[in-house]
């Protein structure tokens, strides 16, 4: 009778070990064919941009092409829901944003759930915006700035690219903490011809997009929205040293579609983190005015579940609705 038993128990064992060696084999191989990753916005933008350095550098190191697909549409909900349905083995990515996390309380009806059908790979970038006025507001300072605001309630406007989008919810995030009484003007277009020109006052727009007309003198920089100061501006102080705890950065990571094998995910963060730590990919982020996000999935994870939290209740507070 033992012998019988103890010849179940390894043939049991033994059809046990066969998945997990399977798994592993796949892992160790993946991957053998060419894999996309969707980027759920237009071309030539941030997410786009840092995505095919990214995928370019993880073509040359694992040897299989990784091919940027744009699916731009419904403030990055179309591309997204083409990943949740992908099959979950490694070869169709997403590239996640800080809106991703927006959305989540920003829709009532969204036909996916993004913290579980997106399984977190790795961070890329963070990229702060920058607190910036048209040089006929009478403010030179962020202090100057604030009491300016808050004598002039609702007489400020400042130019989004959209309700809900990171460049509104950063002023919204700014009223509440703060204490000022700002107004979302969105766009569907560049905002930034109406800044220059002063018909509307103030944004927050990315580094990247006004570093060039702050360094002209056409924009006045009052504070960077990171917690610490940007190489690309190093005498902007953040807003964060006027008002303690402020932080509201935009960023870009990486998902896969839920249930993918975590072999896959741990072999995809390690080899994304070693792109990202390349003195060639830190310099061209430096040129975008960004920051690398190197992450375990993990902990990309627990970072988009609190980034989920904060803004929701940001657009609870501020009762920001889509468009």
């Amino acid at each position: 009778m033992r012998v019988t038993r103890r010849r179940i128990l390894r043939a049991a064992g033994g059809l046990f070990a066969l998945p997990l060696s399977a798994r592993l084999a796949a892992a160790q191989a993946y991957p053998t064919r060419p894999a996309r990753i969707v980027v759920p916005y237009p071309a030539g933008i941030a997410p786009d941009i840092v995505t095919r350095l990214v995928a370019q550098s993880l073509s040359e190191r694992l040897g299989q092409q990784f091919i940027v697909d744009n699916r731009p549409g419904g403030a990055s909900n179309v591309g997204t829901q083409i990943v949740v349905h992908a099959a979950p083995d490694g070869y169709t990515l997403l590239t996640t944003t800080m809106t991703n996390t927006i959305n989540i309380s920003l829709y009532d009806h969204l036909d996916f759930d993004f913290l579980g059908d997106i399984a977190p790979v790795s961070g890329l970038v963070a990229l702060p915006l920058v607190l910036a006025i048209n040089p006929s507001v009478p403010a030179q300072t962020l202090a100057e700035f604030i009491a300016y605001a808050k004598a002039n309630p609702g007489k400020i406007n400042y130019a989004s690219v959209g309700s809900g989008a990171a460049t509104n919810v950063a002023g919204e995030l700014f009223n509440m903490m703060a204490g000022t009484k700002l107004v979302n003007v969105p766009y569907r277009s560049n905002y930034m011809p109406d800044i220059l020109s002063g018909q509307v006052q103030m944004g927050f727009p990315p580094i990247l997009q006004s570093v060039g007309f702050i360094r002209a003198g056409k924009l006045r920089a009052l504070a960077v929205t990171s917690k610490t100061r940007s190489d690309s501006l190093p005498d902007v102080p953040t807003v964060a040293e006027f008002v303690p705890g402020y932080e509201a950065v935009v960023w870009d990571g990486v998902g896969a579609p839920a249930h993918t094998p975590p072999d896959i995910i741990d072999k995809l963060n390690k080899e994304i983190n070693a792109v990202l730590g390349e003195p060639a990919t830190k310099a061209r982020f430096a040129d975008l005015g960004a920051e690398a996000l190197i992450m375990t999935p993990a902990q990309f994870g627990a970072f988009q579940k609190a980034e989920a939290e904060k803004w929701g209740k940001v657009v609870k507070t501020a009762g920001i609705k889509p468009e």
